[in-house]
């Protein structure tokens, strides 16, 4: 499509992938949708991105990125039945990590049919130079039906002037005032002063644009360095499929894709064991081994997932921590699976990355490894695919490859 042209969408279930080329030095980009009432948020909550991954409506949701081949693609499901009737225009927007959308390569945004993959509509976005972000396209409503229009609308601000622009309160890191001596009041005279009324509730907090994204060339953070350093931290792990797995499966497919988030821990005093949904051992947050699995999820969708909590107050406790996932049923390997691992710290910045293609017949993968450092907690990306050996049980595996040192034996959910 030509920049600014429109063309209608028929489908409501739609697939809004923003796509470039894969290479060093490129910068990554993040796709991110607001939801717009007479050109404006009504709220914080009408941005869509990777650190607010669903809109209350469930009428969009960010799903992560991707690379496959030469290409990385960041992808958000949009369901235009569920959205809201006030709600008039959906921006889509892409904004550029660490550099701007002059260095990055074959930059497009395209819509397809989420059911049938059809494609509705593809902008591919050229000549941009020093824009840090860009409002791509947009579905907008007329006369009852929704179009799709290609807009190719740079910003120099990044995702904060995008986000700004359309009515989003950001929160921009504060410096400290200048302490100021104290000056004592003066003593009241005449009848005492009127009770002054309550306080109003407190607004909510404005929406936190920063992120981490751990690569091969720069794997590891600092806990402590991102704020990290008190309440828990969730880690998240959605996954997508390029094709049906269960469709393909090579003996041990039993149904639907099955995945479980699980984490080996060494505790400071030298107990060791395993987060799990076999064997039930989901863990606890205010005792050892202060690591919880919240549920067992089967769909792979950003809002649930799988998901693990880590609580950072008891931190010294903690040595070392391997997240990993397995197969449990549904696949006989990872092939065409894209995942995206995400760690969340309750007062610090949001950490991710996505798990590369693998190529081998691999049924355990492991994610991240949390390691004590004198106090401070270092996450560092695996992404490991991992191939068992006959007759050894993927828990096993993961075992032997870390020298965790465990027994083990059979276990059923």
């Amino acid at each position: 499509m030509p920049k600014g042209s429109n063309t209608p969408v028929r489908a409501t279930a739609l697939r809004v992938e923003v796509i470039r080329r894969a290479g060093p030095g490129i910068p990554g980009v993040d796709a991110s949708a607001l939801l717009l009432a007479d050109g404006r948020v009504r709220g914080d909550a009408d941005l869509v991105f990777y650190n607010q991954p669903e809109h209350p409506s469930g009428a969009v949701r960010h799903q992560g990125s991707r690379t496959t081949g030469e290409h990385v693609t960041d992808t958000l499901l949009v369901d235009l039945a569920r959205v809201e009737s006030g709600i008039g225009r959906i921006v889509l927007a892409a904004s550029a990590d660490g550099g701007t959308f002059g260095a990055v390569p074959g930059l497009a945004v395209q819509v397809s049919d989420a059911v049938t993959g059809d494609v509705a509509a593809r902008f591919d976005s050229t000549g941009a130079t020093v824009e840090s972000a860009f409002v791509l396209g947009e579905f907008y409503r007329r006369q009852g039906t929704w179009k799709f229009r290609a807009v190719g609308q740079g910003y120099d601000t990044g995702l904060e002037g995008l986000a700004t622009d359309f009515g989003i309160t950001v929160d921009v890191p504060q410096h400290p005032a200048e302490p100021q001596a104290a000056v004592a009041p003066p003593a009241p005279e005449g009848p005492p002063a009127p009770v002054a009324p309550p306080a109003p509730a407190p607004a909510a907090p404005p929406v936190r644009l920063s992120k981490v994204t751990l690569t091969k060339a720069a794997p590891t953070v600092s806990l402590a360095k991102q704020g990290g350093t008190s309440g828990v931290m969730r880690v998240n792990l959605n996954w997508q499929t390029r094709k049906r797995l269960t469709g393909h499966r090579r003996g041990g497919g039993r149904g639907d894709l099955d995945l479980d988030l699980c984490a080996l821990y060494e505790l400071a005093d030298g107990r060791k064991g395993v987060v799990q949904a076999l064997g039930n051992a989901f863990g606890a947050l205010d005792r050892p081994p202060y690591i919880h699995l919240d549920g067992d999820d089967r769909t792979g969708a950003v809002a649930d997932g799988e998901n693990l909590t880590i609580s950072l107050d008891h931190k010294e406790h903690l040595r070392r921590v391997l997240v990993f996932v397995t197969i449990y049923e549904g696949a006989s390997s990872f092939a065409d699976l894209h995942a995206t691992v995400t760690l969340e710290p309750q007062h610090g910045a949001p950490i991710d990355f996505s798990l590369d293609e693998c190529t081998v017949p691999s049924t355990v993968c492991a994610l991240a490894l949390i390691t004590d450092a004198g106090g401070d907690l270092v996450v560092r990306r695996e992404a490991r695919y991992l191939v068992p050996e006959r007759g050894v049980s993927p828990q096993r595996t993961v075992d032997r490859a870390y020298g965790w040192g465990m027994n083990w034996t059979p276990g059923r959910k």
